[in-house]
């Protein structure tokens, strides 16, 4: 768990997988951006419309509780307690993890974690930033763990049965992530027969379920996915594009292929029945956007990896 900017992570990981980082901890690093853009990022493409996230279902992933300033029974419940908790990702370089150098976590997600926590809370300490897997994204929710996920999380129909979503903030889709050495040009060539990796609980997970793979690996985290295809134990990853990007900016032994599938938006999660957060983080987003602020931390953390501007990644609610 950490508090703050100077809390300890609680990074919740199998002890296999605590292995596979070890001994990989030599080949990981932090990369610079060249060979890390997505392929065709230089073009902006038009973003995902409205209707287009859910081809199977027919919920809506941009409808959310009208944003609000007031406090209500949950919001008033977090304050009480002194200390609203956020899941966060610390697997994700540029979303969300620590500064190797600094000690620091630092990332789009985090900067968006701590700018929604402090105004809620209108202090930065009483904002608890805790380490949350992606397979285990909706139970923490559910038991209390946490009040907010702000973690790369997609809406989706399934998703919005078992939590609530802010309004979305971020556009996305699934992309594949292989070793240079791969022959695969596209999406489907580097799916084909192969042994994929996709979080538990992903987005991806639930795509490959429909695809021609040989296997799926599913760990805990994503970047558990780019070391088990260092240790050659996959041949490909399918994640979301932004994250697709983080890995190959992380590692220059890795490159994505063209072509990319099921698009969506991620949203900030948290308990149904807390209608009046969801308002308040709705508000908080509404602010962060129109201040500039959501810009702002897309240019520096983001756009290097991805290219385009950041008005193509901001979920247009027609």
């Amino acid at each position: 768990m950490m508090h703050g900017k100077s809390g300890r992570s609680g990074r919740a990981r199998s002890v296999a997988a605590v292995a596979l980082l070890a001994s990989c901890a030599a080949v990981l690093g932090a990369g610079s951006p060249q060979g890390a853009v997505l392929p065709g990022a230089q073009q902006a493409t038009q973003a995902p419309q409205r209707g287009q996230q859910e081809q199977a279902g027919d919920c809506d992933v941009y409808r959310s509780v009208p944003p609000s300033s007031e406090d209500g029974p949950a919001v008033k419940a977090v304050k009480a307690k002194r200390s609203l908790v956020i899941g966060i990702d610390l697997n994700s370089y540029r979303w969300g993890s620590r500064n190797p150098d600094t000690g620091q976590i630092e990332g789009f997600d985090i900067d968006l974690a701590r700018a929604i926590g402090t105004a809620i809370m209108g202090d930065p300490d009483k904002v608890t930033l805790k380490a949350v897997p992606t397979a285990e994204r909706i139970k923490f929710i559910q038991e209390g763990r946490v009040d907010l996920i702000v973690r790369t999380m997609t809406i989706t129909c399934d998703r919005l049965e078992q939590v609530a979503f802010s309004r979305p903030y971020f556009n996305t889709s699934q992309r594949v992530v292989v070793p240079k050495s791969s022959p695969a040009r596209n999406l489907d060539e580097a799916l084909n027969g192969a042994t994929v990796c996709a979080a538990a609980g992903s987005s991806a997970q639930d795509e490959l379920k429909n695809r021609p793979v040989k296997q799926v690996v599913s760990p805990e985290n994503n970047l558990d996915c780019l070391v088990l295809m260092q240790l050659g134990k996959v041949d490909a990853t399918m994640t979301d594009d932004a994250l697709a990007a983080s890995q190959a900016a992380q590692d220059q032994s890795v490159r994505v292929v063209d072509g990319e599938v099921r698009p969506g938006v991620m949203g900030i999660a948290m308990l149904k029945t807390s209608t009046d957060l969801t308002a308040r983080v709705n508000q908080v987003l509404a602010d962060y956007y129109g201040s500039g602020a959501w810009r702002g931390t897309y240019d520096r953390w983001l756009k290097p990896y991805l290219l385009n501007d950041a008005d193509h990644y901001w979920p247009v609610q027609h």
